[in-house]
């Protein structure tokens, strides 16, 4: 049977957890993937590169082992084993999804989808052959690729993307990262730490620019230490690759800079997969490269919906999830509340980590709100110090008014796992009292945000 009640066009953390939720609300449903189950972030974004950076950690740690009482010798990282690690870590979830979908008796189709007409969406499987499928209603969250600039033409092997990035055959012995937000940054991380020498390249005046500036000079002077040749205010002009290694040419402030390397990473950003898709012939309206939707995610085309990377918003896996279970329940009669864009969490998984939701105080301030800083620096954590992990701090951004909690930014270990309890409070409305006066675990590196809580209102204890 080729009659469904929803189709859904990709499998990554927005379509298949749009198809999983439909089914539950007892909705035949069908996914459609010309890849592997579980899309980009399974397969090679979140997942393998969250495996690439813990042996990185692990290096790290051994290489370090002596500041805390332990003689292991000089560690060796076998790169071709730690590849491995981070491909069956990937396959593991792929196949996670796959008993999901078995689970919740979610048919898959493989092949390459498309809208077809009112209702229908076209399948070329990788043979060739065309089939078509039915339903009412159609969910597009088809993700995001690695962009390209003209200037950085990706050959797969010497100028590669993320994707390459993952299953290098071999540990280069220098490369260059281009681009330094999430992506570029937590590769620019691996490497150096793996014994790659690294120049990372941003055009913007500092590394994480969508980050708090304090954050990010912190990371900055991280990667310093690490050896790691960070350049600002610059920009890859070329690279000729006709050599045995890229010879890059970078356009900096004060002046240019030639540096040679064995492979240059483009880490500058994702498109939009919406090319070939049918949009324009089903009347699906876009704009500068993204679907135009609602707050319920309808696009201009009756029966047409789009989730994840493919309109306006955070290209984050866990927006494309919170978004697939809006739009589904929406399509079944529910009255889901819509996302809330103002405390999406944002996480980097370098050493430092870096975790931030909500304003800084330079965007507060910008939006002509009156705000109350507190910060609390983790030097002065116990449960860092006994981590030997002192780098970094909590910072927390409130309204002067009343107290309420704006936004908060973090750098340091574990703090990834730290800001989901920030956003639960951003959501129920905290104050800083409400904070200071929940108490918190001792010793851990969670207190920090009650401390900040309480600096932001002069009673800090131990800031």
């Amino acid at each position: 049977m080729n009659t469904y009640d929803i189709i859904v066009i990709g499998s990554g953390p927005g379509g298949y957890v749009a198809a999983i939720r439909a089914s539950q609300l007892g909705m035949n449903v069908v996914v459609v993937e010309k890849a592997e189950p579980g899309g980009i972030c399974l397969n090679w974004g979140c997942i393998p590169t969250k495996a690439l950076l813990k042996s990185a950690q692990v290096f790290e740690y051994c290489r370090h082992a002596s500041d805390y009482g332990i003689n292991v010798g000089d560690p060796v990282a076998d790169f071709g084993a730690v590849v491995a690690r981070s491909r069956g870590v990937a396959d593991a979830m792929s196949k996670g999804v796959q008993f999901l979908f078995k689970k919740y008796n979610i048919g898959i189709v493989k092949g390459f989808g498309r809208l077809a007409g009112e209702n229908t969406v076209e399948v070329t499987a990788e043979d060739g052959s065309v089939s078509k499928l039915t339903a009412p209603n159609i969910v597009l969250a088809t993700g995001a690729r690695s962009k390209e600039l003209p200037n950085l033409r990706q050959d797969g092997k010497r100028i590669i993307g993320y994707r390459e990035a993952m299953t290098l055959p071999s540990l280069p012995a220098s490369m260059v990262v281009v681009g330094s937000g999430a992506i570029g940054s937590e590769f620019a991380y691996f490497y150096q730490t793996m014994g790659t020498e690294v120049t990372l390249v941003e055009f913007l005046p500092r590394i994480l620019p969508l980050e708090d500036e304090e954050v990010s000079r912190t990371v900055e002077r991280s990667f310093k230490k690490m050896k790691m040749k960070v350049l600002v205010n610059s920009s890859v002009d070329s690279v000729d690759t006709s050599g045995e290694k890229c010879r890059v040419t970078i356009k900096s402030s004060k002046g240019d800079i030639v540096t040679e390397a064995d492979v240059v990473l483009s880490a500058v950003g994702v498109n939009p997969n919406i090319e070939g898709i049918g949009l324009e012939e089903a009347g699906v309206k876009t704009e500068k490269g993204k679907i135009i939707v609602d707050e319920y995610y309808n696009t201009s085309a009756k029966g047409v919906y789009a989730i994840g990377d493919i309109i306006p918003g955070p290209a984050l896996a866990h927006v494309a999830s919170a978004e697939a279970i809006v739009c589904i329940e929406k399509i079944a009669g529910l009255n889901p509340e819509p996302v809330n864009y103002n405390i999406i969490p944002a996480c980097t998984y370098t050493t430092p980590e870096v975790a931030s939701c909500g304003l800084t105080e330079e965007a507060a301030t910008a939006k002509g709100i009156e705000v109350k800083t507190g910060k609390f620096m983790f030097m002065a954590s116990g449960k860092a110090s006994a981590a030997g992990a002192r780098e970094g701090f909590v910072k927390l951004v409130f309204r002067a008014s009343d107290n309420k909690l704006l936004g908060a930014q973090m750098t340091g270990m574990n703090v990834t796992e730290m800001i989901a309890s920030v956003v639960v409070s951003m959501k129920l409305g905290a104050t800083a009292h409400d904070i200071m006066r929940s108490i918190h675990p001792h010793p851990t590196m969670s207190e920090a945000v009650m401390e900040a809580a309480a600096a932001a209102l002069g009673e800090a204890i131990h800031g």
